[in-house]
């Protein structure tokens, strides 16, 4: 069955890429992850924001991707060290932080897509996401961290668990399986989506059997991260069912009709 998460929205997806930091391409000063980079990804239209956490000193789980503020802030300390009161003053000036129950609140018909950067956030995600199931995808690199956290969500008391995409080494399986003509079907129960590249150094992760093989067992591919008009319309041609863009309005154009 069709997860809650996919129904009554457009396809292919298009899912914005930590947000929409511009539109035009150009320095704005807003930072990924933001709110003022979910409010343009919204306004753009996008039914998808893609976006990942991290937890604070204090135990809030936040909208960040990296692990330290070096990149964003130019600061070396982790995530994990620092203040929630800081980090939003650190952002105040950068579209504004977000904390995960802050996002679900304040975009209250977005679907979010969260990838779950820490072994810390499971446990905390539970009770945030409890009550927003149906918009939630819930992602990581680890598998280990993606089952945690439908585990908490679970846990806490919902009814439905959260949509999930499958980490490195689902996708690698699948990879395989496919290859080999294999049935990847107890890899890909209650995978709701795989998100990759199309490529992945000189490996091409995107092929027309892993597409056959998730596709016959109800599972979405979904490419990033995409920002050019013509390998957007060359992926979907291909059958993928969803973009993930740096560019939300660019894609949205793009795949129109």
């Amino acid at each position: 069955m069709t997860h809650p998460y996919f129904e009554k929205a457009r396809h292919p997806r298009v899912l914005a890429h930590r947000g929409l930091v511009t539109a035009a391409g150009e320095d704005s000063g807003v930072w990924e992850n933001s709110a003022a980079a979910f409010a343009a990804a919204h306004a753009a239209g996008a039914e998808y924001i893609e976006t990942d956490c991290q937890v604070t000193a204090d135990g809030d789980v936040v909208l960040f991707h990296d692990s330290t503020l070096q990149r964003l802030a130019g600061d070396p300390r982790a995530v994990s060290e620092v203040r929630t009161r800081e980090l939003a003053g650190i952002f105040a000036d950068h579209g504004g932080l977000l904390t995960v129950a802050d996002a679900l609140a304040s975009f209250p018909t977005a679907r979010f897509n969260i990838d779950v950067k820490t072994a810390d956030a499971p446990q905390l995600l539970g009770p945030i996401l409890v009550d927003h199931t149906e918009r939630v995808l819930v992602t990581s690199f680890s598998d280990a961290n993606r089952r945690a956290t439908v585990a908490a969500v679970l846990r806490a008391g919902a009814a439905l668990r959260p949509a999930t995409s499958g980490g490195s080494r689902t996708i690698a399986a699948v990879r395989g399986l496919s290859a080999l003509r294999l049935s990847p079907a107890r890899v890909l129960r209650d995978i709701d989506a795989l998100q990759i590249p199309e490529r992945h150094g000189g490996l091409r992760v995107l092929t027309p059997a892993l597409l056959r093989s998730a596709h016959a067992h109800g599972t979405e591919v979904h490419v990033w991260t995409v920002n050019d008009s013509d390998d957007m319309r060359r992926l979907v041609a291909s059958g993928v069912d969803g973009i993930v863009s740096d560019r939300a309005d660019l894609a949205l154009a793009t795949l129109a009709g």
